[in-house]
């Protein structure tokens, strides 16, 4: 299988996934279970089984089938660890993973593809960078990756770019004129622009440079607790007036490490959200692996020593240390337990459809045109 940051993807994740595939699905209301079961789920940020070698085995696929989920965006690239060359090898064995399970997986080439998905039962794949590095300050490989059927792009990941500094530059150089140049080819291509790991005045400037909506697909609120990746109000504002959607994550970066995050707390984020940007300008971006996390002493070695080479390539942030998960959500099905949660905490379930999906697909819809 191909490995990311959080993807351990030897022996411990392979008796993870064998152990977590009896999994009983989450506890929800007839009404809950109901709106699940109708809404188009998307997750706009989640690591998903892959293996471009042979099929997903069947203990993989029960487990991806119980997530409920219609699509999910999946990151390719990396931190910004891959080349140009090898993020193109990167996609086509991601193309023969879904290629190798056609029953299980679809890649989302479209708007159109969601309901499909949907209709199928089938997983779709949203191609996705999260950093910039890959296109090596060449804006002619906005057109290569998106015709490779890459459609969400970021401008910098948690250093500084061409087109943009990150979360964790210092000094910020704001959005480039190279990145004004990105955004504007994104837009014209039909590739939608993430600044989710873009610090707060790179964001601001590919906001206001875009002519379509702006997504977050991952993050945190800085009002709730503060952190360079948690996005402050000012910046949810203007993204929401602009028609964009913030997607709520599950990291560490959600409370003082080490407690992992619980989840009240990651409702005080999700409402915190809700409160600024409004119902049409929030969604959920997990940045968590689809399979529960395995805490077991071996994958907490391997877990750690991913974060210590994150902290020797220089793109580790502050904070990082407990494993991507919010308690309770720790389960493939973790956005049916948020449908439920927001439903019993008093949102109506025409909200709870958007936060689910539907705002993520307007937003599609509006930036994969060219």
């Amino acid at each position: 299988m191909i490995t990311t940051r959080r993807i351990f993807l030897g022996a411990v994740a392979a008796s993870c996934l064998a152990a977590c595939a009896g999994l009983p699905r989450a506890s929800t209301t007839t009404s809950a279970a109901r709106l699940y079961r109708d809404a188009v789920v998307i997750n706009g940020n989640l690591i998903l089984p892959i293996d471009p070698d042979k099929p997903l085995d069947q203990e993989t696929r029960d487990i991806i089938k119980a997530s409920g989920l219609t699509a999910a965006k999946l990151t390719i690239g990396g931190s910004g660890n891959e080349s140009r060359a090898e993020t193109a090898e990167s996609i086509a064995a991601i193309d023969k993973c879904v290629t190798l399970n056609p029953d299980l997986y679809t890649k989302i080439t479209s708007v159109a593809d969601f309901a499909r998905a949907k209709a199928s039962g089938r997983l779709g794949i949203i191609y996705s960078f999260e950093a910039a590095e890959m296109l090596e300050g060449d804006l002619d490989a906005i057109d290569q990756f998106r015709a490779a059927g890459v459609l969400v792009m970021g401008l910098s990941y948690n250093r500084t770019t061409p087109f943009a500094s990150g979360t964790m530059s210092s000094p910020s150089t704001g959005l480039t004129l190279l990145g004004r140049q990105a955004v504007e080819r994104m837009n014209r291509l039909g590739v939608s622009v993430d600044v989710s790991h873009s610090d707060e005045a790179s964001s601001l400037g590919a906001i206001a440079a875009s002519r379509k909506p702006v997504l977050i697909t991952h993050a945190g609120c800085d009002a709730v607790h503060a952190h360079p990746r948690n996005k402050s109000d000012r910046l949810i504002r203007a993204l929401a007036d602009r028609g964009g959607v913030i997607g709520l994550y599950e990291l560490s970066y959600l409370t003082t490490a080490p407690a992992q995050p619980s989840l009240d707390v990651y409702f005080a984020h999700l409402t915190h959200a809700l409160n600024i940007a409004g119902e049409d300008h929030v969604g959920i971006g997990s940045d968590a692996l689809l399979w529960p996390f395995d805490t077991s002493a071996e994958s907490m070695a391997e877990w750690n020593a991913s974060l210590e080479a994150r902290k020797a390539a220089g793109v580790a942030a502050p904070g990082e240390g407990p494993p991507p998960f919010v308690t309770g959500l720790n389960r493939p099905d973790r956005c049916a337990v948020i449908a439920e949660e927001l439903l019993k905490r008093g949102y109506s379930a025409r909200v709870a459809d958007k936060v689910l999906g539907a705002n993520f697909a307007r937003v599609f819809t509006q930036t994969w045109t060219a």
